[in-house]
């Protein structure tokens, strides 16, 4: 029995169980993906034009995306109880949409309406930062396969949360709504408990490797899987059965990655107490190195003018070429030769505050690429419900689920081959943003052509290149700004998807909408006058046709090649880091 007891509390103390509950919150935790299905309903409910809806599509990217609060909650208090915040805030503010769109509740104002979207959105916020924090000082040697994976069911969680919908089986399209309140609350105070740290890194093992890959595998297996399933479904009229059926595989599959924790809990022998003090023993040494190397004398005119080849010489062979130039300056700097100042402040690869980095050109041509494809990116995801409709298709869950799945495949992707290139050939990180860029140059210009089937190639482009961005550049700014203030730089880094939804979305893409839905009505009939008056209507504005997204889609494909130039040019300036941080391109 004893030895029982002992088991079950390595299970509970594992952290391939806490990875585990954290993807599961992140499958439930990607809410602002859903918007493109509620926003119609929201839209005829409550009689609301576009530019109305496009409001509200910012006030959910400002909740998605302002991230400053949940960071200090998630230091001032327990995981558990920031995962409980997040989760009241979600079934609080789209439970009262709910209320209010099947006429439970008195209807609001809109600026009220937006508040209670930023609410709602701004739960999963709480869920984001709670599962990586936990998993992060779990997993500290292996930061990059877990930001992207969970990142990545982040993505993922539109494609889900549709197929659980479909299990509902409402003709009332207003309980998506009501699911999107009840279902993720309901999951994350469930598991609120076992996001936590655990002492991950006493926990290493030889299997990691491979039960990485396994997680790995389970992903491409559910997204391969849901897109099949959700192509069977559009093509299909499927029985309510067949869509159990559908659902019972979809829940097996999330249920597989729990059978690494199990087995590695009942499976392998206990690690005895000798082992984990020597797995410590590297860590305090890499300490001590990093306070030793805290007390160096680091002068700013050898840093900024060393010869360039110095940063392209192995990194032992360059620290002891810059620590004999030290030695030079230092002696000249004793005779009186020269006069030597500290540098006042680090250098790309090291740690920098928020407030140091917002002063570098570097952390703007990463920053405003971002915002220009980044943002056009998600303002294609909120609009999908309009853009379909507009080209004549009825079932607009069905690209919902499709650019949720692209879009986790791009951050998984965006992740794993951007690590090749750093890896094997040290070159920037960047320029697989770069690439990500191109695709949604593409992927925009096939939805302004509105040729049949582009709206399928054109949400699979979109997908990928967006999802590609959210694994590509917290990655890079960790390398260029470093660890220590990775939580405010990335926070910021996020800001770009309310920034570029606000011009893409609510200036530029709803404007256009409504002119084009005002001449189609005027032209339906010419003796009524204008169709707006900036007021709510007693007929929502409809636009059909191509034409309602070209010139928006082509503008946003524009902007795209512009941040390809600007990414580019972080590319050239950031070689020699990457140079020095993985040694020299394999030949």
């Amino acid at each position: 029995m004893s030895e029982l007891n002992e088991r079950f509390k390595a299970f509970i103390n594992n952290r391939w169980l806490v990875f585990v509950a954290a993807i599961w919150i992140q499958a439930c935790a990607g809410i602002g993906y859903m918007f493109g299905s509620i926003s119609p309903v929201i839209k005829s409910n409550l009689n609301y034009n576009q530019r109305q809806v496009a409001r509200l599509g910012i006030a959910k990217d400002l909740g998605d995306s302002v991230g400053f609060l949940t960071g200090y909650i998630c230091e001032a208090l327990p995981l558990w109880a920031a995962l409980l915040v997040g989760a009241i805030q979600n079934l609080v503010g789209y439970g009262w949409v709910w209320l209010i769109i099947t006429g439970k509740a008195t209807p609001l104002p809109l600026w009220a309406m937006c508040l209670l979207i930023f609410l709602g959105t701004n739960g999963e916020t709480y869920f984001n930062t709670a599962a990586l924090v936990s998993c992060v000082q779990n997993f500290p040697k292996n930061r990059g396969p877990i930001v992207g994976i969970l990142k990545g069911f982040a993505g993922l969680s539109g494609a889900i949360l549709t197929q659980i919908y479909a299990l509902i089986h409402s003709p009332d399209q207003a309980s998506l709504v009501f699911m999107i309140a009840v279902g993720p609350t309901m999951v994350v105070i469930s598991l609120m408990f076992i996001i936590r740290p655990v002492k991950g890194h006493r926990q290493i093992r030889p299997s990691d490797a491979r039960s990485f890959s396994f997680v790995y595998s389970a992903c491409l297996v559910l997204a391969a899987y849901l897109m099949g399933v959700m192509l069977v479904q559009d093509l299909i009229d499927v029985s309510h059965t067949i869509v159990i059926i559908f659902t019972s595989i979809l829940f097996i599959i999330l249920l597989y990655p729990m059978s690494i924790p199990v087995l590695m809990t009942f499976t392998e022998e206990p690690r005895q107490s000798i082992e984990e003090a020597l797995l410590l023993e590297p860590e305090k040494k890499e300490s001590g190195k990093a306070a030793e190397s805290d007390t160096e004398v680091v002068f700013s005119e050898l840093e900024d003018e060393k010869p360039k080849e110095v940063d392209m010489l192995p990194r032992s062979e360059r620290k002891k070429r810059i620590a004999q130039l030290q030695a030079r300056v230092a002696q000249a700097a004793a005779e009186g030769a020269i006069r030597v100042k500290r540098r006042r402040g680090p250098h790309r690869g090291e740690d920098f505050t928020l407030t140091q980095a917002l002063v570098k050109a570097d952390f703007w041509l990463l920053w405003f690429p971002f915002v220009l494809a980044s943002g056009s990116g998600l303002t294609v995801i909120d609009n999908l419900g309009q853009m379909s409709q507009s080209l004549g298709y009825d079932n607009t869950h069905i690209f919902v689920s499709m650019i949720s799945i692209w879009n986790f495949l791009g951050r998984v992707g965006g992740g794993y081959l951007s690590e090749i290139v750093v890896r094997d050939y040290a070159y920037p990180r960047p320029v697989a943003m770069a690439v990500a860029q191109v695709i949604l140059a593409v992927g925009h210009f096939f939805i302004a052509m509105g040729w049949p089937g582009a709206m399928y190639v054109g949400t699979l482009l979109i997908g990928l290149g967006y999802g590609a961005h959210w694994s590509v550049g917290p990655a890079t700014a960790s390398e260029l700004f470093g660890l220590k203030s990775f939580g405010a730089l990335y926070n910021f880094l996020t800001l770009a998807n309310p920034g570029g939804s606000l011009v893409f979305s609510g200036l530029i893409a709803s404007s256009i909408y409504d002119r084009e839905a005002e001449k189609q009505e005027q032209q339906r009939h010419p003796n009524v006058g204008s169709f707006f008056n900036g007021t709510l209507t007693s007929e929502a504005s409809k636009c059909e046709g191509a034409i309602c997204f070209f010139l928006t889609s082509m503008i946003m494909s524009g902007l795209c090649i512009i941040a390809i130039i600007m990414t580019m040019t972080l590319v050239h300036r950031t070689k020699p880091v990457y140079a020095s941080l993985y040694g020299k391109p394999r030949t």
